[in-house]
């Protein structure tokens, strides 16, 4: 870790401009992709899944990995890293049979106090999960494709990024609000103890608009990209495990007990709220306005795909125990989830005009050894605690929303599409927001607008080749996460 470089990094970004650090594309490019498919899953950092790209361990009796000739290198974990970290623990393999373990810490300060002014040595000590049978030092803890075979498989036949972060540090409702309007700002209350601050979401809190939120809530007053669609009549929806309601009493949506609201971000907006998960009209309103208002449960968007209609933008998250989340899910389970839905996919006839981009909210406090680049500074002493001793993230601009310290910590991104470069890496700088400005640029739709992240996001075009096409699906086994057949 080039540590001298890391520090060049934090002292630049705090003196820059936020909103000229990184030059705008202001181009609009007709591509080939009609349909984009965003998984959203739950709780990763980079290294946790991709550290050890390319070089599995292969130990017998788990399902081998062996990197095709003239795979790219990652910058990813180092014999040095490996074995000679600066945390209070080194990393460590976790094998198939850990696939559950226990949750980390991912809260927004603690999360910059691990970081530690680019020093990377804190995950040990502040953001590995606690509690009784926790392994120890666990934030420390990764896998390889022995485990996550089936991303890594996807990885050798498409593209994926070693340089694409969270929008923000925090957990999971912020990730989810940053991807569909790059803002985390924009609430209707300044404050509320722990998970409001100066008007910036901190911390999970539920929707107001949701029959099946519970404690404190927080209603979100800007744009999405939801309205941007809606305002050009482009078809889209989120589609989500967990949305069915058990029953309705009295027009309340009553929900089972795995819902969660932190997965439904479309519900923090009155424009894109449905209040009571009503169902669609029809299937062929799904994507359309109607009572459901672009919600819906996951077997609605194969009802649409069944009946030739999918959406032209869809929003997929999969039912608590198959995100990957730590201690609710883990990654058997979420490979199952997303080769099922990918294999689908790769068969529906448009697949030929698809893009499909997997990546994950937060990073759950596991450890990365890639320190952010801070696009947007914050310099509020009570959460922010990037720069140890001064406990703050640079010096913003005047009027610069606070408690938005970003970027946060590197995810894994994946992009399957004929179009996608095959067995590539893409080290351009990228971040959550990216999707939503490939979405608004793909389809014209402007910005979202008052200091949302989208006008700082890297562009997602060097992941594809749109000169050539690959149609040809790549179909995995959902248990061994290896191509069919073998």
């Amino acid at each position: 870790m080039n540590v001298r470089r890391i520090r060049l990094a934090l002292s630049l970004a705090a003196i820059l401009p936020a909103a000229g650090w990184l030059q705008a594309q202001t181009s609009d490019y007709p591509t080939p992709i009609k349909y984009v498919v965003v998984i959203f899953d739950e709780n990763i950092s980079f290294d946790h899944y991709f550290g050890v790209y390319p070089r599995a361990a292969n130990p017998q009796g788990e399902p081998p990995f062996t990197a095709a000739a003239g795979t790219p290198v990652v910058n990813g974990l180092t014999a040095t890293l490996l074995e000679h970290n600066p945390n209070g623990a080194q990393p460590f393999r976790l094998d198939r049979s850990q696939n559950v373990t226990c949750d980390n810490d991912n809260h927004y300060t603690d999360e910059q106090k691990a970081s530690h002014s680019g020093l990377l040595d804190q995950y040990a000590a502040i953001t590995s999960g606690t509690g009784a049978g926790c392994t120890p030092n666990l934030s420390m803890g990764y896998y390889d494709g022995n485990t996550v075979t089936a991303l890594w498989n996807y990885a050798q036949r498409f593209s994926m990024s070693d340089n694409f972060f969270a929008t923000t540090y925090g957990t999971t409702v912020m990730g989810h609000l940053n991807l569909i309007s790059g803002q985390t700002h924009q609430t209707a209350t300044q404050t509320v103890s722990g998970k409001v601050a100066n008007g910036s979401v901190i911390a999970n809190i539920d929707a107001t608009a949701d029959d099946c939120s519970s404690g404190s809530t927080v209603q979100m007053t800007g744009q999405n990209v939801g309205d941007l669609l809606n305002a050009k009549g482009i078809s889209w929806g989120w589609f989500y495990g967990d949305w069915t309601p058990v029953t309705t009493v009295n027009g309340k949506a009553q929900c089972t007990s795995v819902f969660d609201d932190h997965y439904a971000p479309f519900q923090y907006y009155a424009s894109t709220a449905n209040p009571h998960h009503l169902p669609p009209t029809s299937v062929a309103m799904i994507g359309q306005t109607d009572q459901a208002n672009h919600q819906y449960a996951l077997t609605d968007f194969w009802n649409a795909a069944n009946a030739g209609n999918i959406p032209a933008v869809t929003f997929l998250k999969a039912t608590a125990t198959e995100t990957g989340h730590p201690s609710t899910s883990d990654p058997l389970s979420e490979q199952a989830f997303l080769v099922n839905t990918i294999n689908a996919l790769q068969q529906l006839p448009q697949w030929s005009q698809m893009a499909i981009f997997i990546t994950y909210d937060d990073s759950d406090g596991w450890y990365d050894h890639v320190m952010p680049p801070v696009v947007n500074q914050s310099n509020d002493s009570s959460n922010d605690a990037l720069t140890g001793a001064t406990g703050l993230c640079g010096t913003p601009q005047q009027g610069a929303y606070l408690d938005r310290c970003g970027y946060g910590p590197r995810l894994p991104f994946l992009v399957i599409s004929p179009f996608a470069r095959q067995n590539y890496v893409d080290h351009n700088l990228m971040d959550q927001t990216s999707i939503l400005r490939f979405i608004e640029d793909n389809w014209s739709l402007g910005r979202i607008g008052d200091q949302s992240f989208d006008t700082l996001a890297g562009s997602l075009l060097d992941s594809f080749d749109f000169s050539a096409s690959h149609p040809k699906p790549l179909l995995l086994d959902p248990g061994s996460g290896e191509p069919s057949g073998k």
